[in-house]
């Protein structure tokens, strides 16, 4: 069975950081390019950040960039997703999700090949 476990939110202040973890099981880890996705109450889900599945590329919305970092350890089927500097807006369901695409450049796949989705971890920030 295909899973993908979020965890690693939780409140914290404005400033303050966060490390969520992305568990993956039943499937080749090695294959896929992993994305991190968020959506806030009333909002869209929205692309955050994503790796591709050789490590040597990443993506970040603009948003982000400079305060998340992306990271992906092959040998514990395992991405993180670290959250420094953390703002008001970032408060969302924080989700992973896969992608077997083979583009080499993370900034030009559409959020349509990502599949299969963790159930999400909760990040709100205070101001």
């Amino acid at each position: 069975e295909v899973q993908l476990v979020e965890s690693g939110g939780g409140l914290v202040q404005a400033g303050g950081s966060l490390n969520l973890s992305c568990a993956t099981s039943g499937f080749i880890f090695g294959d896929y390019a992993i994305g991190w996705f968020r959506q806030a109450p009333g909002k869209e889900r929205e692309r955050v950040s994503c790796i591709s599945r050789n490590d040597e590329s990443t993506f970040y919305e603009d948003s982000v960039k400079g305060r998340f970092t992306i990271s992906r350890d092959n040998a514990n089927n395992t991405v993180y997703l670290q959250l420094n500097n953390l703002k008001a807006e970032d408060t969302a369901i924080y989700y992973c999700t896969r992608s077997l695409t083979t583009a080499r450049d993370m900034a030009i796949i559409p959020p349509a090949v990502f599949e299969t989705w963790g159930q999400g971890t909760q990040v709100t920030v205070s101001s």
